[in-house]
């Protein structure tokens, strides 16, 4: 899995840097016009942070060294995105972290349900920090529904690669849903009516950050 996020992070950098132009576009719209600069700004620190790693101690498990690579990635976030994107990015990042470093070290979950609670843990640390949730015009109308997909993908008996491929979907949806809503939250709300018709850049971006990893997950070269 340590793998995996490691490769997921870096596709992800390579993508937000080409869709930054698009993203800064969306939040000029209806934001303070950064969202795209800010994001690439990032997930640049965290390519960085991540090439000057250590070799992973060959005492820690793979869920324990997957816990330690998120909560990296929190604070880096934390640390360089501007806005309220980094802090609400970086705390989902750190609950999914402190959720992997709850599981059990003998008989942890699947990796399917080790996935779908680390994406549980991090939408609710956004939901919390944020006092936010869907139909607000958030990253939440995209997140929400692609981790239900996901814990219902799961549910079902699917393997990881299809539990992603799930939330993928349902979070392009819940992306493209977001245009014709009132935003009630953050710097769109001041707006008021004047934010329908647009969709929203944090929406957009969490999207594009599940497709990425569901992406990486569908490569078989990528053992998850």
């Amino acid at each position: 899995m340590q793998h995996a996020l490691e490769a997921w992070l870096r596709s992800a950098a390579t993508r937000i840097h080409e869709q930054a132009p698009a993203l800064t576009a969306l939040d000029q719209a209806i934001g303070d016009g950064d969202h795209g600069i800010n994001m690439d700004r990032g997930f640049a620190a965290i390519v960085t942070a991540l090439d000057g790693l250590p070799p992973v101690d060959p005492g820690k498990t793979d869920v324990a060294a997957s816990a330690d690579l998120l909560r990296l990635v929190g604070r880096t976030l934390i640390s360089t995105v501007g806005g309220a994107s980094g802090p609400l990015y970086g705390t989902a990042f750190l609950r999914a972290a402190a959720a992997l470093a709850a599981l059990p070290v003998e008989a942890p979950p699947s990796t399917p349900a080790v996935v779908v609670t680390a994406l549980e843990a991090a939408v609710a640390g956004i939901g919390a920090l944020g006092k936010a949730t869907t139909g607000e015009k958030t990253m939440l109308d995209a997140l929400v529904p692609a981790t239900e997909a996901a814990r219902a993908a799961v549910d079902g008996g699917a393997d990881t690669a299809a539990v992603l491929a799930a939330a993928r979907d349902a979070a392009a949806a819940g992306a493209a849903a977001t245009e014709p809503m009132l935003a009630t939250k953050g710097r769109a709300s001041y707006l008021g009516e004047r934010s329908i018709g647009h969709r929203d850049p944090g929406a957009t971006s969490s999207a594009l950050l599940v497709d990425v990893l569901a992406g990486v997950v569908a490569d078989a070269d990528v053992a998850v």
